[in-house]
Formats: C-alpha cells, sequence, structure tokens
C-alpha cells in the first residue's frame, strides 16, 4: 500500500494526464456536436429518411458516451483530492486505505480511457467482423480455432459486446474449420484491428495416444462492418450466389436449415457466408453487408495486391509467419511478436484477457 505523502506526490502526475487525456477527447468540441445532433434530430422530416435518423441517432449516442467516460474521470479525480485532504485531517488509517483504491481504480481507468484515445481511425468505433480459420496441424489446429473463437467471444463478452455468429464450419473430427462471428459495440473494430495473423499453439495434444507436445496454427481476419458505402457499388452480375444447409454443433451455432447462403465476388474472388439467420433471404442481407465491408476496406488500401491480406487467406499459416505464440506446455507464455508483450497466465488469456496485447499494439501508434 502506498503510503499517502506517496499518493499527493503522484497528483500533479495525475492531473498533466487528464489534460492531455482531454486534449484528445476534446469535451467542448462533443458538447458542441451533440448539440447538434440533438438540433437535426428535432427537425419535423427527422423520422422521413429511417437511414439517416438511426445513424444520427447512433453516433449522438457514442459522443454522449464519450463524455460521460471523460467527465466521469474528471470527478474520481476531484474525489480522489477530496479523499486525501480527509485523509490527512483525520489521520484515519482506514481513509489512506480508501485513498490508495481511489488512487488505484483512477490510474487503471484513465490508462483505459488513454489508450481509447487511440482509436481514431475512419472505421474503428465500427462493429468488427472476426473470421477465425483452422491451419496446418490436422484435427490438433481445428480444435486451436475453436478455442481461439472462445477466446474472442470471451473478450466481447468482457467488454459489453455482442456476439452474433454469422457462419459456423464443423470440422468432422474436432473442432471448426472456420468460424465469422460480428462483434457489436463501439470501437469493436479499432480494438481488434490488430488482431489479424496468424496465431501459433504450443500443448500437448489431447488428440495424441502418445501424449507428443504439437505446434498448430490458426488465422484470424477483422474487418470492419460497414452498412452503407456510395463509393462502392456492387454489380449483380460480378456475384455468385450459393445456397446450402446450415451445419452447426448441434444447432448450438446455427439453424439447421437450407437457408444458409455464400457469395462469391467474381471480380476479386472474396467469399462471404452466413448462415445464421431464420431465412436466406435474411443471410442473404448479412452476406452482402460483409461483402461490402471486405470491399470497403479492399478500396481503401487502394492496391489490390493487397487482396490476399484483407481475404484472410494467410496461404502460409505456419511457422515464422505467427503474430502471437500460446505455450501450454513446458512452460505457459502468451507472447505477442510484434510488441514483446508477455503473460504468464494462459488461461487466463484463453478466457479472454486480452487488454495488455491489444493496447501495447494501439499504443505503437504513439
Amino acid at each position: 500500500m502506498m503510503q499517502l505523502d506517496q499518493i499527493k506526490n503522484e497528483m500533479k502526475n495525475l492531473t498533466d494526464g487528464l489534460e492531455e487525456i482531454g486534449s484528445a477527447v476534446d469535451p467542448d468540441g462533443l458538447k458542441a456536436r451533440i448539440a447538434e445532433l440533438a438540433k437535426q434530430s428535432e427537425d419535423p422530416g427527422f423520422w422521413g429518411d429511417q437511414q439517416n435518423a438511426q445513424k444520427v441517432l447512433k453516433e449522438k449516442k457514442q459522443k454522449e458516451d464519450s463524455l460521460a467516460e471523460f467527465e466521469a474521470l474528471e470527478a474520481k479525480l476531484e474525489d480522489l483530492s477530496v479523499l486525501i485532504e480527509l485523509a490527512e485531517e483525520e489521520a484515519d488509517e482506514s481513509m489512506v486505505e480508501e485513498a490508495n483504491e481511489a488512487y488505484e481504480e483512477y490510474v487503471k481507468e484513465a490508462a483505459d480511457l488513454k489508450v481509447k484515445t487511440l482509436l481514431t481511425g475512419e472505421y474503428d468505433e465500427n462493429n468488427a467482423i472476426v473470421q477465425v480459420h483452422g491451419g496446418s496441424g490436422g484435427t490438433e489446429a481445428k480444435d486451436w480455432a475453436e478455442m481461439l473463437y472462445r477466446m474472442y467471444s470471451r473478450w466481447a463478452e468482457r467488454k459489453g459486446y455482442k456476439v452474433t455468429v454469422t457462419d459456423w464450419q464443423d470440422n468432422e473430427e474436432a473442432g471448426i474449420n472456420s468460424a465469422t462471428m460480428l462483434v457489436s459495440g463501439t470501437n469493436a473494430y479499432g480494438y481488434l484491428k490488430k488482431e489479424k495473423g496468424v496465431h501459433r499453439l504450443v500443448r500437448i495434444s489431447p488428440f495424441d495416444a502418445s501424449g507428443r507436445r504439437h505446434t498448430s496454427f490458426a488465422s484470424v481476419d477483422v474487418t470492419p462492418e460497414i452498412e452503407e458505402d456510395n463509393t462502392v457499388e456492387i454489380d449483380p452480375e460480378d456475384i455468385r450466389v450459393d445456397t446450402y444447409r446450415s451445419s452447426g454443433a448441434g444447432g448450438q451455432h446455427v439453424n439447421k436449415t437450407d437457408s444458409a447462403v455464400r457469395i462469391t465476388h467474381l471480380p476479386t474472388n472474396i467469399v462471404v457466408s452466413c448462415q445464421n439467420e431464420r431465412s436466406q433471404h435474411q443471410n442473404r442481407d448479412m452476406a452482402m453487408k460483409l461483402l461490402m465491408s471486405k470491399l470497403v476496406e479492399l478500396k481503401e488500401r487502394e492496391n489490390k495486391e493487397n487482396l490476399k491480406e484483407l481475404q484472410g487467406d494467410y496461404s502460409q499459416i505456419t511457422w515464422g509467419s505467427q503474430i502471437r505464440s500460446y505455450v501450454f506446455q513446458p512452460y505457459t507464455m502468451v507472447k505477442d511478436h510484434r510488441t514483446n508483450a508477455e503473460v504468464g497466465n494462459v488461461q487466463a488469456v484463453m478466457d479472454g484477457d486480452l487488454d495488455v496485447f491489444i493496447n501495447e499494439e494501439l499504443k505503437q501508434k504513439v
């Protein structure tokens, strides 16, 4: 536990840090934009364009949430200052302990908000489309792909995000060949975008009767969900639509009907599929949305040579290409090879504790 004098000495650094966060958040700018959006929503013809109305209300809520988060942090720093004064006046050990708890809580929340200010990309606020594919390593790799799916699902739950499975392809023996999920919530894409790449697993395989250690690989692809983009048009002549029977783990993930839809964009060979919705029409709509997101990101790259990177079509999902390694035996460690961030508690990571890796990668922007 820190001494009261130590916390007092840290107050200037905390105040300077809050000012830095405030410069990035721009509370005055947020208030002005919220007022502008509120004025738009009061217009008599506002609901005449439902799509635009939803877009305005969504932006308004995002701005209100950002402002509320910063103002709450300001209030906590003020509360900490008051606690320090009271603890000094009362010479009460319990109040010193309370000041310590308030200090630690403030430092953590300030660090989280500072990371959030780094999410300045055009699509960072959007929902994220996450695709997981099993790589080399046979059944072991397919099981690893399902473990990664679970890891990202748990991470999303921790963040309060909604997860919708749009496609699920079981492997015959165990695990999955691939899965696609929509992670819905503010900044989902901003946080997850750097998770794209090859993930490596080292463990004693439960599928090996000899109990040998195996190395397996799976790839993760992340794109922003984009509702509509006027700069990209999809010509009906450029797509092939196939329908098939949905397949899932005993109906756990998808509906087992003939409504699944796969769309191939012929000029780019991008393939998207959806089998989660109730009807073929709904699955087609979702698949078209996935395709739109892929094409918009491709356009943003302005270089079709990067198509493989966009598709997540990692032809070498194997040695030397991984962004992160997860070691279960002979020791436990998760290491990100881009930032050198390491965590010894591999089970916590598999349960969704990914923020240390995500935050370190975002800090590379600074």
